[in-house]
Order: C-alpha cells, then sequence, then structure tokens
C-alpha cells in the first residue's frame, strides 16, 4: 500500500482547521483508509496553532510566514524526507472534499501522470461553486498561455487541491515557487518532461477566511503570471 500524505497549508484558519482535519480522519475511519496528514502552520497570528496543539493535530510550525508557495513547499520537504508515495495539497479553508482524494491519487496508481490536478473546470456542469466571473477569464487567459509554452491544455491553472508523485515531490521540495505557485509549478513539471492530468472535483465555498489573492491584485496577478510562464525554462530533473 503506498504512503499518502495530506499537505494542509494554514494561515489564520482557526475557524475551520479543526473540521478540515477531523474530516479527514473520519473518512479514515469509514472507508478503512489511512491518508496521514500534515499541516503547516504558516506563521499564523491567530489561535491555529492553539488548536492544533490542543487536538494533536501532526504540524510544523513555520516561525514567520513564508506565503503558501513557501508553506506548500515545506509539506514537500517533509514528505519527501518521510519517504511518502504520493503528497497531496489540500487546503485548510473547507474548500477541498477529501472524497476526491481516491479519484485524483488513481492516474498516479495507474502509472498515467506524476501530477494530478483537481479541476472544476474540465466538466462544465460540474458543481456550483468554481470562482468568480473575472478569476475565470484570468484562469483561461493562464491556460492559453501555458498552451502555447508547453503545448499542454490545463484546464484549472489555479487548482490547489493537487496529488503528485514522488519525482515530482522530489522537483517540487527542491524548486516550489513562492509567488504564483500553482500555474508556475505546473508549468515546471511540463517543461521537466513529466506528466500532468485532470480529473473533475466540485469546490465548496471557504468556509472562513478569505483568498489571498484580492480584486486589486487580480489584474497585477494576471500580467505576472503570464510573463513568468513565458520567459520559464526547462530545469534539470
Amino acid at each position: 500500500m503506498k504512503k499518502i500524505l495530506i499537505i494542509i497549508p494554514a494561515y489564520n484558519e482557526e475557524k475551520s482547521i479543526l473540521n478540515t482535519y477531523k474530516e479527514i480522519v473520519n473518512y479514515n475511519k469509514k472507508y478503512k483508509t489511512n491518508y496521514e496528514c500534515i499541516v503547516i502552520n504558516d506563521g499564523s497570528k491567530d489561535n491555529t496553532e492553539t488548536i492544533l496543539v490542543d487536538n494533536n493535530i501532526p504540524h510544523l510550525r513555520l516561525p514567520n510566514n513564508l506565503g503558501i508557495g513557501g508553506a506548500v513547499q515545506a509539506g514537500y520537504k517533509y514528505a519527501f524526507e518521510n519517504n511518502y508515495d504520493i503528497a497531496i495539497q489540500f487546503d485548510g479553508d473547507g474548500q477541498h472534499d477529501v472524497n476526491y482524494i481516491k479519484d485524483i491519487v488513481k492516474p498516479i496508481d495507474n502509472n498515467k501522470a506524476n501530477l494530478v490536478i483537481g479541476s472544476r473546470f474540465i466538466k462544465e456542469e460540474f458543481g456550483d461553486f468554481k470562482s468568480t466571473k473575472m478569476r475565470r477569464v484570468g484562469i483561461n487567459l493562464i491556460s492559453k498561455i501555458i498552451k502555447i509554452k508547453t503545448k499542454k491544455k490545463i484546464y484549472d491553472t489555479t487548482s490547489g487541491f493537487r496529488a503528485a508523485d514522488k519525482n515530482v515531490i522530489k522537483l517540487f521540495k527542491d524548486d516550489y515557487p513562492t509567488e504564483y505557485p500553482e500555474p508556475i509549478s505546473s508549468v515546471n513539471v511540463l517543461l521537466n518532461n513529466y506528466t500532468i492530468d485532470e480529473v473533475p472535483v466540485e469546490m465548496k465555498p471557504r468556509v472562513a477566511g478569505k483568498s489571498s489573492i484580492s480584486k486589486l491584485k487580480s489584474i497585477y496577478y494576471m500580467i505576472n503570471v503570464l510573463l513568468s510562464i513565458l520567459i520559464m525554462k526547462g530545469r534539470r530533473k
């Protein structure tokens, strides 16, 4: 049986992190799975750390806020050092559904992909919550640029619900972007001749907190991520 680690980056998630963790624990009990978890407390200033400690939730405490990229990379380093076969990125804010983990792991189990993205957009009728109209326009544009750069179409370029095999775990523990982590890291995977697959998932509105990308930052984000993709070069494995 493959060792599977769920990486949960958390910054000021006191209102949702316990429930997120309990959903995974309850799923393991119900379906006899053994998904292990590591929460990366990314310098939270609220009661996230207290909740993690009081409830014996496995976690790493980062002394400073590194941002989503740094927190996720810390999780990949942990996965690599502890010899996990698959690492899954999973938001701590209640948006991701543990029931879809089996689906995003399947292409890796079948040796069909190195990285699998849980996608909101490959089935238009799938689910009610997808994102704001403005963000979907940006996602579509990023998708087109990625296809120009790599010849591979990625529908949900900003999804943080992803599964990585050992090859990608090793790649990400050494090289994971601090800015625009999902689209940039996906391009990096493709430029290193690894394969990406997407499977349909339904996502929920966040339980608490707010997105790290505000409306005012959306245009800045899009321009910079597009430029970053266009200048990227393949890296050695």
